[in-house]
């Protein structure tokens, strides 16, 4: 299973004296590729089961693949939708013409293995764009009649999942993925990262403040860049505007923790104007 990147972790909890309580940051830098977190970093996170929940419920671009179909166009192998059933099972809309479709149906009496490959990519510039990737294998099937005309629903039974992502790669039950539910955040998460680098960057700039001792480093030349966002926190991507090093090198992850999971959008626009004032003090 394939790494977004190869890390080596330092790890720096730090949190600004005089911050309201739960306004912490954590740093996390690599010598090379994407940033990923050590044990210290939080204490609380999403499951690996919530976080394959949230990419499968997300709008991340997947390809459901199908041996035989190896030589598909990876638009033909992409569902137009796609959701969790009670009991785990992923259905996934497919035009009826598609090659996906076709084989399913001729193969409807056998078990037809598949696997969804799901990629998480930042809906912001940053380096190391892929946030991470997640899949799914098991078997499809057809069920018609669900779908709208001219599509047709499979169903993927699950036989075993996993991700690899910001958080590190870990394998996933399929009983702990039906369980699972997927972060409140999910379907507002790209608009709101667009928001705050577009609507808020001086602002989101203004977190350097919270790092200790990196709190001064920050020059007229280096971003800060909100690149994830969950029930617990925002991950932002710091870059070094100048120096030695490519420009992944030069960046490191920082994470703030909000005082408390934040249910909805309600919620995270308090959780985001307490941590911006923490900042800023």
């Amino acid at each position: 299973m394939s790494r977004p990147g190869n890390t080596s972790h330092v790890t720096d909890n730090t949190k600004k004296a005089d911050a309201p309580d739960g306004v912490g940051a954590t740093e996390v830098r690599s010598d090379r590729g994407q940033p990923r977190p050590s044990g210290l970093e939080i204490a609380r996170m999403p499951s690996a089961a919530e976080r394959t929940r949230t990419l499968v419920q997300s709008t991340c671009s997947a390809v459901l693949l199908v041996p035989g179909l190896e030589s598909a166009r990876p638009e033909q192998l992409s569902p137009e939708a796609r959701s969790v059933g009670r009991d785990g099972d992923v259905f996934l809309a497919f035009p009826a013409a598609s090659p996906v479709v076709r084989t399913a149906t001729h193969a409807q009496d056998d078990d037809l293995p598949a696997v969804l490959e799901i990629t998480d990519v930042a809906p912001v510039s940053v380096p190391n764009r892929i946030r991470g990737r997640a899949w799914l294998s098991g078997w499809i099937t057809c069920v018609p009649g669900v779908a709208e005309p001219g599509h047709m629903m499979l169903r993927l039974e699950l036989g075993e999942a996993s991700v690899d992502d910001l958080w590190g790669a870990e394998r996933v039950e399929p009983g702990a993925f039906a369980e699972a539910d997927p972060d409140p955040l999910v379907e507002y998460e790209a608009d709101l990262l667009q928001h705050l680098h577009s609507g808020h960057g001086d602002q989101v700039r203004s977190l350097w403040r919270l790092l200790g001792e990196r709190r001064e480093a920050a020059g007229p030349d280096d971003r800060a860049v909100p690149l994830a966002l969950d029930r617990f926190g925002l991950r932002v991507r710091f870059t070094h505007g100048r120096g030695e090093g490519s420009l992944a090198d030069r960046s490191f992850d920082a994470r703030f923790e909000f005082p408390e999971p934040v249910r909805n959008v309600v919620g995270l626009r308090r959780a985001m104007h307490r941590l911006f004032d923490a900042a800023e003090e």
